[in-house]
């Protein structure tokens, strides 16, 4: 039996530090988004619209992305079966 595919994610996950030491995880930016030659820059607008309409939708701003980083892919656990006799 051949193995299974690799699932393609339609998005990619990212860290965001903002200014004030605060930390979002697994913020979501479409992957299409980052297909060119400018690697994860075209992240951060993207993520600052999201932070835009969050803070609209609060009434809390967001404060200035400090740094962006992907988020770590999570680590698969493979558990062994027990032996069958």
């Amino acid at each position: 039996m051949p193995p299974k595919k690799k699932i393609e994610s339609s998005f990619v996950a990212f860290d965001v530090t903002y200014v004030d030491g605060t930390r979002s995880s697994n913020r979501r930016v479409p992957s299409t988004a980052l297909t060119g030659l400018d690697g994860d820059m075209p992240a951060r607008p993207i993520i600052e619209q999201q932070d835009a309409t969050i803070g609209a939708a609060s009434g809390k701003p967001r404060p200035a992305i400090k740094s962006l980083e992907r988020s770590p892919l999570p680590e698969i656990v493979k558990i062994p079966m027990k032996a069958r006799f």
